[in-house]
This record gives structure tokens, C-alpha cells and sequence, in this order.
């Protein structure tokens, strides 16, 4: 990979609006008529009829989320990130404290590899992490809901045995902060 292609750049949305609404509607209409779906083909075209490629279906995800903020009137940063990551990247990605990404990992809730002394962490276990710590927060959520049909008794019970649950996890989490 190039310097230049390998450096964090953010680009701010142009004069131009009318062209990338153009973009937008484009991937709209192609997405409500049922072509939007990650088996289609889109081309990326050259100034020939012969010169087009195939667009990848992560190509057009980010095409299409880099357009939209555009269109909102969002700047948009590219970052590249490669595929391991150190624990300080782990904890940027994360919004949280080296500290904590290595009590993490020493408590085998991300799996990572070690080189020599540092450790090393796989971007896809990174995001699977961070995609089932989400899934227990919105249960977590979910669980603490009140229905305004419910009976209050019963509902203070359930909180109060949320809260308990919650309360046992920190204590039992607590416990291995000392080995940071």
C-alpha cells in the first residue's frame, strides 16, 4: 500500500450538492427496486465503454454511507485501519481505556496473540466484541423496561433484581482490575 493511500484524510462536503443528491438518488432508486442488495453488480466506469470494473459489495457500503453524510452536510474522515491492532488502537476503537482492553484480554473476552511482549488483536474479534458487548447493553435495556400495564410491585422487583445482576458483574470484574 502507497503513503498516500495509507493516511487518514477527511473530506468536507463540496459546493457541488446537486451531484452527490444525483448519487443519492441513484442509490436510492436502485435500493427501494430491490437492486441494492449486496449480490448485485454495480461498475465503476471509465471515460471508455470498455473501461469499468466491478464495484465490491464493501465498496458500495461505504459509497453509499460516505454519500448519505456528504448529502447531510457531515464531513467524512477515511481512516485506515489494518487488521491487527495494538491495545491502544483496540481501546480507541472501543471508547475506553488501554487499561481496561488488557483486563479484556486477560480475562479472555477478546482473544489476541502475542509478539514477543505486546499484544496483538484481530480487528474482526475487536468487532465482534464490541458487536456482543452492544446485544447485552440493549438487553441490559430491554430488561429494565417498564410497561405501564405492568404491576408496580412486580416491576420494582425486576429492577431491583437488574440492579443486583449488574452489581454482582462489577464485583466479579473488579476483582481481576488489580492484575492491570
Amino acid at each position: 500500500m502507497s503513503e498516500a493511500a495509507a493516511r487518514q484524510e477527511t473530506y468536507l462536503p463540496g459546493p457541488d450538492e446537486g451531484r452527490v443528491a444525483q448519487v443519492h438518488d441513484f442509490l436510492t432508486a436502485r435500493e427501494r427496486a430491490g437492486r441494492g442488495t449486496p449480490d448485485v453488480q454495480c461498475f465503476l466506469s471509465g471515460t471508455r465503454p470498455d473501461d469499468r470494473v466491478e464495484l465490491p459489495v464493501e465498496l458500495y457500503q461505504v459509497l453509499r454511507q460516505v454519500v448519505d453524510a456528504l448529502r447531510n452536510g457531515l464531513a467524512v474522515t477515511v481512516a485506515p485501519v489494518t487488521k491487527t491492532l495494538t491495545t491502544q488502537q483496540a481501546a480507541e476503537l472501543l471508547g475506553v481505556s488501554r487499561p481496561t482492553v488488557i483486563r479484556l484480554l486477560d480475562d479472555d473476552k477478546i482473544p489476541f496473540e502475542r509478539t514477543g511482549t505486546h499484544r496483538r488483536i484481530l480487528l474482526r474479534d475487536l468487532l465482534a466484541y464490541r458487536d456482543r458487548r452492544r446485544a447485552e447493553q440493549y438487553a441490559a435495556l430491554s430488561a429494565t423496561t417498564v410497561d405501564i400495564e405492568d404491576d408496580l410491585d412486580e416491576t420494582l422487583h425486576r429492577l431491583r433484581a437488574a440492579r443486583r445482576t449488574v452489581a454482582e458483574r462489577r464485583r466479579s470484574s473488579s476483582g481481576s482490575d488489580s492484575r492491570s
